[in-house]
């Protein structure tokens, strides 16, 4: 597939700003499966000051800042990318899960000690007893390790409803656990904390995911929206793709932005704010399939 992505956040401000840093991960990063053909950045006003960066995960980032009263701040990015087909895996072949976390304990090869730093807690992810005892219901002995994480998936999707009103980006994973409701962001959060729970390794996805419109009508621009998924490691595979808001494994129209422990890494916009007084934000989001 060939995709255009804009993503613009704007924000209007209620008396001027005098100065706003930010940081953004909005720029799609390179994979087996995945080419960036193009990808820009444009900030309105000017920014006194921008830098692109490559993060500790290897995702590209830019930072800028704004030294002028301004009462509006407009980011657009566009990219265009290319994916492919993920290579396939049978579930049943992989490893044990409890060879796996013992791989990932005694670090038994490179990729088990590049992979351990996603078997911790992390700021948005706590692992408690409750949350490991939900965990060992997709994890009996023996089983192979992406069974069991796609049967967690399974169990998210059917058991958890997709709410926009009941949760925010701060909400706890403890939180969703208990209300069983939440959006993309929630559900990977929790399905990090089951397989950590258990020694597993698992990493917080960033990304798009190609929506299409109901038949006979015509797709809204702007109408799309981020999504995040988790990879889980897989030992002699390398991570596997698992997106449990919709129980499937992520291929062709799955955008992958950026990863890390959890959404507080890669958090698509975030900074602050000098003055400004109230603001309101307007976020829009287009995934366009070029031919």
């Amino acid at each position: 597939m060939k995709y255009r992505i804009t993503h613009t956040t704007a924000y209007s401000y209620s008396e001027p700003a005098s100065l706003s840093q930010n940081e953004l991960f909005l720029t799609p990063r390179a994979t087996s499966r995945q080419q960036v053909v193009q990808a820009q950045l444009s900030v309105t006003p000017d920014p006194q000051y921008l830098h692109r960066r490559v993060d500790y995960f290897g995702n590209i980032a830019h930072v800028f800042m704004i030294e002028q009263p301004h009462t509006e701040l407009s980011l657009t990015a566009t990219s265009i990318v290319r994916t492919g087909r993920r290579v396939r895996v049978e579930p049943e072949a992989t490893l044990p899960w409890e060879e796996v976390r013992q791989r990932l304990r005694t670090r038994a090869a490179p990729e088990d000690l590049a992979a351990c730093q996603f078997t911790f807690a992390s700021p948005m992810i706590r692992c408690s007893p409750e949350i490991q005892a939900y965990a060992r219901l997709s994890f009996p002995p023996g089983i192979p390790v992406l069974e069991g994480g796609m049967d967690l998936m399974r169990r998210l999707f059917t058991e958890y409803v997709y709410d926009k009103s009941a949760s925010t980006v701060e909400t706890p994973v403890d939180q969703v656990f208990i209300n069983r409701r939440g959006v993309c962001q929630d559900f990977a959060h929790l399905a990090l904390a089951c397989l950590r729970s258990l020694g597993l390794a698992g990493r917080y996805v960033s990304g798009y995911l190609e929506t299409l419109p109901p038949p006979g009508k015509d797709k809204l621009v702007g109408a799309d929206a981020s999504h995040a998924w988790v990879s889980l490691y897989v030992p002699d595979e390398g991570w596997i793709d698992l997106d449990p808001t919709n129980n499937l494994i992520p291929g062709e129209m799955h955008i992958t932005l950026a990863w890390g422990r959890d959404y507080s890494d890669v958090a698509p916009v975030k900074g602050v704010v000098m003055g400004g007084g109230a603001h309101a934000l307007v976020v829009e989001v287009d995934v366009a399939r070029m031919l």
